[in-house]
């Protein structure tokens, strides 16, 4: 009987190693992830004809643009490249650059500064507000650099241009050196000309931000088209159409539409220029040009300052802020010119 016994207990234990052994045999273990490589996006063609970065005195440049600038963007860095620093880690450019970018620099902004040489030196560099440039009276070839091209100036203030607001961050400010305007016993507004030597450099400083940039034309503009509210410069005496015709800068309205809109818009004025629909409209097409205006059927003083600024800017020889047949004109065939996209 012991012996049938030992036999017995002896079978189970041996089975029982048996599915020990099983069991251990057939642990499920979890398939290692093949990685796949991942695909070169750049051929071997695309890296070798990639311009490279270049560094002078430690600083690193990337200077040719790759990307397509029919769609604004636009690879170059006209300063040093800005690169993070983070504790022990390496930043490599080993992609640099992506071809999605542009420039923070959209507006070109252009303004007087109602003070002397030598007192616009001192605010533009020892107060609260700046500009990127300042051109002088001084008749020389200097153009003093206030503020670096890639960081914010305080030029524009509380501004507005079509769908675009607080213009200091996407513009570059020129500040010209001129005393602004003196009120006759009329209170009409007397402007200072500015000096044929001044123009020259704000044309040469201006084409080249411009052409750096991709600026449109649309987006070159005067203080008071960007705050017509509050601000007057660079007046009408700052030539806009010898900028436009002799440099190609900026806007200018084409003297042929202006024409073609000119026998409606003596009706208009003529025959509706108090009735609240005409109102509207002008307001609405002030606003479609790009002026911050909000519609509301009524001549009142932010319209009359507005038609002033546009005035300033396109029809300099009358600013008196009413909509004439000709400054109606003109605000038409600038809206023709110039859609809004």
């Amino acid at each position: 009987m012991r012996k049938t016994l030992y036999i017995i207990g002896l079978s189970i234990f041996a089975f029982s190693c048996t599915s020990q052994k099983n069991i251990k045999k057939n642990t499920y273990r979890p398939k290692t992830a093949v990685t796949q490589p991942k695909t070169v996006t750049n051929s071997a063609s695309q890296e070798k004809n990639k311009p490279q970065i270049t560094k002078e005195s430690g600083a690193e440049f990337f200077t040719t643009n790759i990307a397509d600038i029919t769609k604004n963007d636009n690879t170059a860095s006209y300063g040093s490249i800005v690169s993070a620093k983070p504790a022990g880690y390496k930043v490599v450019k080993t992609y640099f650059p992506a071809i999605a970018q542009n420039f923070r620099q959209k507006y070109l902004i252009l303004h007087y500064t109602v003070l002397p040489d030598d007192k616009s030196i001192t605010v533009l560099t020892q107060q609260g507000v700046s500009a990127h440039y300042l051109v002088n009276n001084l008749g020389d070839n200097e153009i003093y650099q206030l503020v670096d091209e890639n960081k914010r100036s305080y030029h524009a203030g509380v501004s507005a241009w079509r769908t675009d607001k607080n213009l200091n961050d996407t513009s570059i400010g020129i500040e010209i050196v001129n005393m602004g305007y003196t009120a006759d016993a009329t209170g009409a507004k007397i402007f200072q000309p500015f000096s044929d030597d001044q123009i020259k450099k704000v044309a040469a400083l201006a084409k080249d931000i411009v052409k750096r940039y991709n600026i449109p034309a649309t987006n070159v503009l005067a203080h008071s088209d960007i705050a017509p509210a509050r601000k007057q410069d660079p007046g009408p005496q700052f030539p806009w159409k010898k900028l436009y015709d002799e440099y190609q800068i900026g806007m200018w309205y084409d003297e042929a539409a202006k024409q073609n809109f000119l026998t409606s818009a003596q009706t208009d004025v003529s025959m509706r220029y108090n009735e609240t629909p005409f109102i509207f409209l002008v307001q609405t097409a002030l606003q479609k040009f790009g002026y911050e205006v909000f519609p509301n059927g009524k001549w009142d003083d932010v319209t009359k300052k507005t038609i002033e600024a546009l005035q300033y800017h396109f029809r300099p020889q009358n600013y008196d802020g009413i909509m004439d047949a000709e400054t109606w004109a003109i605000l038409q065939a600038l809206n023709e010119k110039y859609p809004t996209k």
